[in-house]
């Protein structure tokens, strides 16, 4: 069973991952000229039709000194509540915010304010949704119970919100946007995928940061990696010997010492070969044959009836982060008793989300992979973001920008790849003309990490859409206590960063972009 507290960090969770950072670096044209409102923000509510209940408008501040905006909230059948925030100097812009998660967010929760006031302030229409339901009442997969919540939460709360606050515009400004992009992470990631693939004319620019584009692969190997650790537990008080080991292996494999692990692909870490084993059961500095087994495991691809199904997990997320916990840490493995992050995950997906026939008192336990991925193929149709034929989104001159950390310990970036491999195979070499992918070493689930996790991907886009200026090698940075301790360029996939040979290795100056 779920702890009582596990639901509010879940919660919190998917606020921060939709709420990274993000146009940073990116500034207004100096001659870019505002739009002001044609109709007063209150009349809006006289519009509740058919198609949306407005609830609310009234004119706010975006934070104490912050410009003005209306604030409209408001619902679509049955019940996909929004928010569309109309600033009163708008930059022809529409800005599209995804969720983390299970969605489910509260659009008043103040997490997320900083967010949508710093946007607003820059000029743009801000638009979010809570995708269909409440987290509060109907937490994680709950609300699958009710297949219309389903499905609004799979793809269609995303469209008819865009719809809906394209319709505000018009009506408060007199005018539609001229622009629209759209920024997400996690959940948030998936949900710009399938902007890019089932509606494609949603938006000219998309930012989808660690995307869990195949949530059904995801969730099975969550409960592959569950299973094998019920047999044989890895405690958590040995994720520093195996982070210590995964490092001694693979840091210097890229050429270079320097804590990071550029692409965990070539490192080769195999447990039963490169960590110390265990001759009793209660030693500490070592790791028995079943450790050794549950970690091979999680290294190794899902593999149901003899087909690899999912991709092993890539090492690098093992090491600690800058609060001094493993990667790990909730998500895979944890030190104190109770579910973690990915087993509540899982577990709720099995019960409400996986098949028709719901069963709320399923567990982990009782899924059997070889019987059960087979039934996964509804689900996989409905929720999951892996179509690789993006031709529609090429053909309105959209343009993509997908990134995922290396050191993802929530999400695997292999898969990631994988997708992008394949809309290669489909669309052709032309793929890289509107969809660039980033890998960002070190870097954990949507930031964080001992990579460089700061940078600005929306602003890359804006200006990729706006200006024709195609992203190549970009610099993120890492910042601790407002300082930058080391800066690196981040290269479209497949090229790396590659150290000049000379200068500091904390100075993106001395890296160049290279075929790897």
């Amino acid at each position: 069973m779920l702890t009582r507290a596990l639901p509010l960090f879940l919660m919190a969770l998917a606020a921060l991952a939709q709420n990274g950072p993000h146009m940073r670096d990116w500034q207004p044209p100096a001659t870019e000229k505002r739009s002001g409102p044609t109709s007063a923000c209150g009349s809006l509510v006289a519009h509740t039709g058919y198609e949306f209940t407005i609830i609310t408008a009234r004119e706010e501040r975006a934070g104490d000194n912050g410009p003005a905006f209306c604030r409209v909230m408001g619902m679509v059948q049955p019940e996909v509540r929004f928010e569309v925030n109309l600033p009163l100097a708008w930059n022809r812009r529409l800005l599209f915010f995804g969720n983390g998660g299970y969605a489910g967010d509260d659009l008043d929760a103040p997490g997320v304010r900083g967010t949508r006031n710093e946007s607003i302030a820059k000029g743009f229409l801000v638009a979010r949704t809570n995708t269909g339901h409440d987290a509060r009442s109907e937490p994680l997969g709950t609300f699958a119970l009710h297949p219309q919540k389903l499905y609004d939460y799979a793809f269609r709360s995303l469209h008819v919100t865009v719809v809906t606050a394209r319709r505000l515009a018009e009506l408060y400004y007199g005018a539609p946007p001229q622009r629209s992009y759209y920024y997400g992470c996690s959940t948030g990631g998936r949900q710009g995928l399938i902007f890019a693939q089932r509606f494609p004319r949603d938006f000219d620019g998309i930012v989808a940061g660690a995307p869990v584009l195949d949530f059904s692969g995801t969730m099975v190997q969550y409960t592959a990696i569950y299973q094998a650790l019920r047999k044989a537990p890895v405690p958590y008080s040995k994720l520093g010997l195996l982070a210590e080991r995964v490092y001694a292996v693979c840091d210097e494999k890229d050429g270079l010492k320097d804590g990071l692990i550029d692409d965990p692909r070539k490192c080769g870490f195999t447990p039963s070969r490169d960590l110390p084993k265990c001759s009793g059961p209660n030693e500490a500095a070592c790791f028995t044959d079943g450790q050794i087994a549950t970690l091979e495991t999680i290294y190794n691809p899902v593999v149901v009836n003899g087909t690899p199904r999912y991709p092993g997990w890539p090492v690098s997320a093992e090491v600690a982060g800058p609060n001094g916990r493993n990667g790990w840490d909730r998500w895979l493995i944890q030190e104190q008793a109770g579910q973690t992050i990915s087993n509540a995950f899982a577990e709720s997906f099995f019960r409400y989300l996986a098949f028709p026939k719901k069963d709320p008192n399923l567990t982990l336990d009782q899924v059997d992979l070889v019987r059960d991925v087979p039934r996964l193929e509804e689900i996989h149709r409905t929720l999951d973001a892996t179509n690789p034929d993006l031709s529609g989104f090429r053909q309105r001159n959209g343009r993509l920008l997908m990134w995922f950390g290396w050191a993802d310990q929530a999400l695997n970036a292999q898969r990631a790849v994988d997708y992008y491999d394949e809309v290669l195979a489909k669309m052709g070499p032309s793929t890289r003309d509107f969809f660039r992918f980033y890998t960002v070493p070190g870097v954990f689930h949507c930031g964080g990490g001992v990579g460089c996790a700061s940078w600005d991907p929306l602003a890359a886009v804006i200006r990729w859409v706006e200006e024709g200026k195609t992203p190549e090698s970009l610099i993120t940075s890492r910042i601790e206590k407002g300082q930058v301790l080391r800066s690196r360029p981040i290269c479209p996939y497949p090229q790396v960063a590659k150290y000049t040979g000379s200068g500091s290795i904390d100075e993106a100056a001395n890296f160049s972009c290279v075929a790897p």
